[in-house]
This record gives C-alpha cells, sequence and structure tokens, in this order.
C-alpha cells in the first residue's frame, strides 16, 4: 500500500491511497471538510467525508504526472516504470503548476 498526502496550496486537504489490492481511494481529511467545504481540489470530486473509490488512478491525479520529454526523464532517473502511475505521482508532483501538490505519505 502506498499513500500521498494530498494539498490544496499549502493545506493538507486529503490522503490518496493505492491499495494492496491495486485500487485507489482518495478521502479528504476531516479538518479540511469541515474548514473549506467549497474548496474542492476538482470539480469531480467534491469535498465530502465519503471517499472517492476507483479501480484506476483517477484522471486528476492522472493529469499531474509529467508527459512526453519531461516523463522520459523521470522515469529514467528517478527508474520508476512508466505505467506506475502512483510512483510517479509521488516522485513527481511535491511541486506543481497549480495549487494541488502530492506528497509521501511518510
Amino acid at each position: 500500500m502506498r499513500q500521498g498526502n494530498v494539498y490544496y496550496k499549502e493545506i493538507l486537504a486529503g490522503v490518496l491511497t493505492e491499495t494492496d489490492d491495486g485500487e485507489y481511494v482518495f478521502q479528504y481529511v476531516p479538518e479540511y471538510v469541515k474548514d473549506y467545504p467549497d474548496k474542492f481540489i476538482t470539480f469531480t470530486m467534491p469535498v465530502s467525508s465519503k471517499p472517492y473509490t476507483e479501480k484506476r488512478l483517477f484522471p486528476f491525479f492522472e493529469g499531474l504526472i509529467p508527459e512526453g520529454w519531461l516523463l522520459d526523464i523521470a522515469s529514467k532517473n528517478w527508474k520508476i516504470n512508466r505505467n506506475d502511475r502512483m510512483g510517479l505521482l509521488l516522485a513527481c508532483c511535491a511541486n506543481c503548476i497549480g495549487a494541488v501538490s502530492v506528497l509521501p505519505k511518510e
């Protein structure tokens, strides 16, 4: 199981989990739900206390992963398979363009 903390600007918004079964779960943290009910990270995942579950990485997070030559560099330098989407997300998306970033959860 791998997890990443998802930040909206500088605020911890939620946790993204890749389960041992290969499913993906995103859940907003309770403090974020309470304090920022209108600041969703994407239109497809409004702020909710219920978890979002998918069999593939959510399209929003998929869109944060580099593409093209930048993906080639990231894959080669960090020795991450291009198909390991969660690994690439955790390695490359700590400082994304935009308001959302993903950091590996310790």
